[in-house]
């Protein structure tokens, strides 16, 4: 007896990659106290590996509420592509991770955007509360975490990794 199969392996499974990000503005808008509006950025239109990146970091007023919004883009292409889109629709396999350092007294920042369909945040839309007359930095990240996502930073990869200084004055 003679068997025989097939198998057609040529078809590669769906790659799932880090999303390619070459600028992160993170707006703080005041909702009470004093302050203006904020915009924190970070450009690196040549990717990892060239020309250092243009970070502006934070200035905010001391003890008071703010909302934010964070926008992620890939400016290499004309016009930018707007990866926040591409995150909010596919909010399930994102996370943003924000860590002040200090991580007590600077700033205490919640995630209020609706929850996935899992029951996690992603963290496109924020409010925080700053403390004291102090400085430090604030590290974003943007966690890719198709199928492990559980809320926490731990699993998945860095789709972006920055930090700004921050000065509360």
């Amino acid at each position: 007896m003679f068997f025989a199969s097939c198998s057609d392996d040529s078809d590669p499974e769906p790659e799932d990659d880090n999303e390619f990000i070459t600028t992160i503005r993170y707006k703080l808008t005041p909702t009470s106290g004093t302050g203006q509006a904020v915009t924190a950025e970070w450009k690196d239109l040549d990717g990892a590996g060239g020309a250092a990146p243009t970070i502006t970091g934070l200035a905010l007023a001391p003890n008071t509420s703010y909302t934010g919004t964070i926008e992620f883009l890939d400016e290499t292409k004309t016009p930018a592509d707007d990866i926040t889109e591409e995150v909010r629709e596919e909010n399930y396999e994102h996370l943003v991770i924000y860590t002040p350092n200090p991580a007590t007294g600077l700033l205490t920042i919640t995630r209020t955007d609706a929850k996935d369909r899992n029951g996690y945040e992603v963290g496109l839309t924020t409010n925080v509360q700053t403390g004291a007359a102090a400085s430090g930095n604030l590290t974003i990240q943007l966690r890719h975490q198709p199928g492990t996502k559980d809320g926490t930073s731990g699993p998945g990869s860095d789709d972006a990794n920055v930090t700004f200084p921050v000065t509360l004055r």
